[in-house]
């Protein structure tokens, strides 16, 4: 991980690591971010751990507007990180691009 000139800003890997329609987690700053490569190359980037039960985020079935965790089937939208079901709370979203091949988020 390399921090950028721009405060918050970190490179987390390189986005050949992530082929078209994968997603990964990556531990930046102590936080978990779970990282997807959607299936036209662009990226988004949450909290990698299920607010319900801690399921892994990463591992979870996703589509171009949600993630779907793979332990209990609830769905996180991309935009905001809202739950598509009540009284399970939401996850973060993070900013991210890639940038000269490597992932950089906005923490």
């Amino acid at each position: 991980m390399t921090s950028i000139a721009e405060p918050g800003v970190v490179v987390i890997g390189a986005v050949a690591d992530l082929e078209l329609g994968e997603s990964r987690a990556y531990v930046v700053d102590g936080r978990q971010i779970a990282v997807f490569r959607m299936t036209d190359g662009t990226l988004r980037a949450t909290d990698a751990v299920c607010p319900h039960r801690g399921g892994p985020l990463a591992d979870g079935q996703f589509d171009a507007a949600k993630i779907v965790c793979p332990l209990h089937q609830y769905a996180f939208d991309f935009a905001d990180g809202a739950c598509t079901s009540e009284g399970i709370g939401s996850v973060t979203v993070y900013r991210v691009e890639a940038r000269g091949g490597d992932i950089v988020v906005w923490l």
